[in-house]
């Protein structure tokens, strides 16, 4: 999703209804992971997690993160951003937020400037 807008939560539930996205959003939480790691950790081939791994960054629930070995290798490794799902029944409507680590640390930041900008 680009431009702030965000998925319609029905979109977001259905994948996650998705085993490996889940797996993938599990594994990529405890640590940041490369796709083999993810891949022998949800016992999915390289292909299943580039294809998951692909669809969870256009909800912007993961994150892709470029490192350097110690032996100077480059590898992109990925991170959940996710943080919280909230479902909520309203007169028969399933209406849902998801907040992203991003978020948090924007709002935390806002929170600051108002904090410093009033003494």
């Amino acid at each position: 999703m680009d431009g702030g807008e965000r998925a319609p939560i029905a979109d977001v539930l259905q994948l996650l209804a998705d085993d490996y996205s889940r797996r993938i959003l599990l594994a990529a939480d405890e640590e940041p992971r490369t796709a083999k790691d993810l891949s022998d950790i949800c016992d999915a081939s390289l292909a299943t997690i580039y294809r998951r791994v692909s669809t969870l960054q256009d909800y912007e629930l993961v994150d892709e993160r470029s490192t350097v070995d110690d032996d100077g290798a480059h590898r992109r490794k990925y991170e959940t951003t996710l943080e919280e799902l909230h479902l909520e029944m309203d007169d028969g409507e399933l209406q849902g937020s998801v907040t992203t680590r991003d978020e948090l640390a924007d709002n935390f930041t806002a929170l600051w400037s108002n904090l410093r900008d009033r003494t």
